[in-house]
């Protein structure tokens, strides 16, 4: 008698359980977490500079934007909704929401229903430039109509919107952006001291 041997077939690997980003906030809040496409991502810890950096940014524009009446401002990796099924949620490090995207009022809890109209990302040492450029494109696709990010090696602010080249501002420029913050203008230096 003939046998023949059956072909070895391996092991499944279970696939691992994609997360929503209802479930993601309401376990993950306040800690140093990202949900992309489902899956959860640990972000490093800021640095002093970092978080001064980020600090100095935010108080910049929450005066601006509350001077003027224009909106108001998120920092601390608030909650972003970038992607849905599966689902990613980024920490922006400052966002700002006009009243007309997030109307007056009490701030709601967890994730909004809206996209912030501008992010600032403040890159990281250790932040590889094709990971940042990536959720750049995240933020404009999700729709956030300007999306800056801050590089204090380099002293720059770059400025990305939907179909638009990037703008670059140098240490001795003004960063402006008047088609979101209608008469913001800061040294870009400023942002670094």
């Amino acid at each position: 008698m003939l046998t023949t041997a059956s072909p070895t077939v391996p092991p499944q690997v279970p696939s691992p359980l994609l997360m929503s980003a209802a479930e993601f906030v309401k376990k993950y809040a306040g800690d140093r977490m990202e949900l992309v496409k489902g899956q959860l991502r640990e972000v490093p810890m800021a640095s002093q500079k970092h978080g001064r950096i980020c600090l100095v940014t935010g108080r910049l524009m929450d005066e601006h934007a509350e001077k003027h009446d224009l909106g108001r401002v998120t920092t601390n990796d608030s909650f972003v909704q970038t992607k849905t099924n599966p689902d990613t949620t980024r920490g922006a490090d400052v966002s700002f929401y006009s009243y007309a995207r997030l109307p007056k009022g009490k701030v709601p809890e967890g994730l909004l229903p809206v996209s912030p109209d501008l992010i600032v990302e403040v890159r990281s040492p250790s932040e590889r430039w094709t990971a940042l450029f990536a959720k750049v494109v995240e933020y404009l696709e999700a729709g956030v109509r300007v999306v800056i990010v801050l590089d204090e090696p380099t002293g720059t602010a770059s400025v990305y919107r939907p179909d638009e080249l990037q703008q670059i501002f140098h240490n001795g420029d003004a960063l402006v952006v008047p088609d979101v913050l209608p008469g913001f203008s800061v040294p870009v230096a400023r942002f670094f001291e």
